[in-house]
């Protein structure tokens, strides 16, 4: 539950943390730094870097850049920040295409959260169709993907979309977005919705 009216809850997606040994930060000691620097009902997901935030600020962006200076203060790691709201949640099950097939298989479904909304020729910069069977659509600030075999047997990776078009992107699996917005539903005290 909120626990001041005027705060503004946010989730920042970290990238790269606690992955095969690098940038080893523990969930709890996250959770403390930022208590420490004013942020309220600090509330983690999994070790991969979800962090839920309360705080006056209402810029994601603002929020995310002082997230990104706190960690590499206390933990000595750089490490890329993506903000995202509620909103940006419910649209990966509003426009996510692959959703609409039949007897799809959430297992291969992600999504990169970006840290721009990207223009409409953006999906000619990403040239997906050198990936196939691996497909991936763009929407605004998120990029839809389903893997033909798994996230670990693919070229299509967060390094890639990164340097083809010019973003910070961090990307999560199916699983963790339904139980992400879920966690939103439950903090903002809407899960009934």
């Amino acid at each position: 539950m909120k626990s001041t009216l005027n705060m503004t809850t946010h989730l920042a997606l970290l990238r790269g943390i606690n992955v095969s040994g690098h940038s080893m930060i523990k969930m709890e000691a996250l959770k403390s730094a930022l208590e420490a620097i004013g942020f309220h009902n600090v509330q983690t997901y999994i070790q991969s870097g979800n962090v839920f935030v309360d705080t006056d600020e209402q810029s994601g962006a603002a929020v995310g850049f002082k997230i990104k200076q706190e960690i590499f203060k206390v933990f000595g790691h750089e490490v890329p920040v993506v903000v995202v709201t509620q909103g940006d949640l419910e649209r990966c099950f509003q426009e996510n295409p692959y959703l609409k097939e039949k007897e799809i298989d959430n297992k291969k479904l992600y999504v990169a959260f970006l840290s721009t909304t990207l223009q409409g020729n953006s999906m000619n910069d990403l040239k997906i169709s050198q990936f196939k069977p691996d497909e991936a659509s763009i929407d605004g600030n998120k990029i839809f993907i389903k893997y033909a075999v798994g996230a670990g047997k693919t070229r299509l990776d967060q390094k890639y979309i990164e340097k083809k078009l010019n973003v910070i992107a961090t990307i999560r699996n199916w699983n963790t977005v339904t139980n992400l917005l879920q966690i939103y539903k439950e903090r903002m005290g809407n899960d009934l919705l």
